[in-house]
């Protein structure tokens, strides 16, 4: 198990513009043809096994557009999540497929007189052109066949891979009917599913002026059924110390950006704890935390180490240690330089009593 880094996308600030800027913010939910009462909407299609057989180059078997509020995002760690920038947002299935492809873009009017509706996204690229008829439904054009593929995609791929992954030739020209927008909400739920066992992001879970402690204890039987894992036991807290850096310096606004955590570990090789501190940011649904040299004797850089932090099921805390970033052996090391191979990777910490992490 690997926890990732999550990169968030820039803003196409060419389409941004040409939909006016700062006046297309303030009137993204004002296309009333798609939202007549100025909430969000829902349009979508389930095609039938007759319809699928009838059109063999259609890829697409469900397909569901959604106008308004962003309905993809969980709760993160990011200290001031805002509201997308993304107004539409469209979910296909494609034949077989266990769960949806989605895309999100900024839809707006280039020609208010045209009665088309355009839906672009970053790098200028088009996800679709939208019309409603009169009888309220929606129809998608203009879907390219590469709209889930890098640019550049099909030189790339070659041809036989490319037909593979991409869209049919027939997937383009969509008729929806309105539906609730719990309809869509539930379809796009179907992308990444919320486990309830993972309980409010550790944001919400740990106080900025409350300390913690998680960790764990490897008992001999498990450590002889991994023999390539050094750690033997391992403690993640904020104590007196980090909590007073914080109330000192820190922004509970912008929790958990600037917190700073201990993690103290002992090994099979040195039975002495060793503890470093890391300063964490909120990153997506992680905490980024970069280690510093605050209670460390290491002469180089070591700005780049980084770990993970991630909430586990049932109140339990993931630890990552992609990029040997834990105390278990010298980060200035040759040891150290490089992604880790042994079997301390990845943790699952217990919470824990304040008192076996720091006084």
């Amino acid at each position: 198990m690997t926890l990732k880094t999550i990169l968030g996308a820039g803003l196409g600030t060419a389409l941004l513009a040409t939909l006016a800027g700062a006046a297309f913010a303030e009137d993204a939910l004002k296309l009333s043809e798609l939202s007549p009462d100025g909430k969000d909407a829902c349009f979508g299609r389930v095609y039938d096994a007759a319809h699928l057989k009838a059109h063999p180059n259609q890829k697409v078997g469900r397909i569901f557009f959604h106008y308004g509020h962003d309905p993809v995002s969980h709760p993160n760690e990011e200290p001031s999540s805002g509201p997308s920038d993304y107004t539409g947002f469209m979910a296909t299935t494609v034949r077989d497929a266990k769960k949806p492809e989605w895309v999100g873009g900024w839809c707006g009017k280039d020609d208010p007189q045209s009665g088309e509706i355009r839906c672009g996204m970053e790098c200028d690229r088009t996800m679709a052109t939208l019309k409603v008829d009169e009888e309220g439904r929606l129809t998608i054009s203009d879907v390219g066949r590469d709209l889930y593929l890098d640019v550049g995609a099909e030189d790339e791929l070659g041809e036989k891979e490319y037909a593979r992954q991409a869209l049919g030739i027939e997937d383009d020209g969509f008729r929806l009917d309105r539906m609730p927008t719990e309809t869509c909400k539930a379809e796009f739920a179907r992308i990444d599913p919320v486990d309830p066992a993972l309980g409010p992001p550790l944001r919400e879970r740990l106080k900025p002026d409350q300390p913690f402690c998680y960790g764990r204890d490897y008992d001999a039987a498990h450590l002889a059924s991994h023999p390539d894992q050094s750690t033997r036991t391992i403690r993640v807290f904020r104590g007196p110390v980090e909590l007073a850096s914080f109330a000192r310096d820190g922004d509970p606004a912008n929790w958990p950006s600037g917190a700073d955590i201990a993690v103290s570990v002992t090994t099979r090789q040195k039975s002495a704890e060793v503890t470093q501190i890391y300063s964490c940011e909120g990153e997506a649904d992680q905490w980024r935390c970069t280690a510093s040299a605050n209670m460390s004797a290491f002469s180089c850089d070591i700005a780049a180490k980084e770990i993970y932090l991630r909430r586990g099921v049932n109140g339990t805390m993931m630890l990552a240690n992609p990029n040997n970033s834990l105390p278990i052996v010298d980060l200035c090391s040759k040891a150290a330089d490089g992604k880790t191979t042994s079997d301390d990777k990845v943790y699952r910490l217990e919470p824990m009593p304040q008192s076996v992490c720091s006084p």
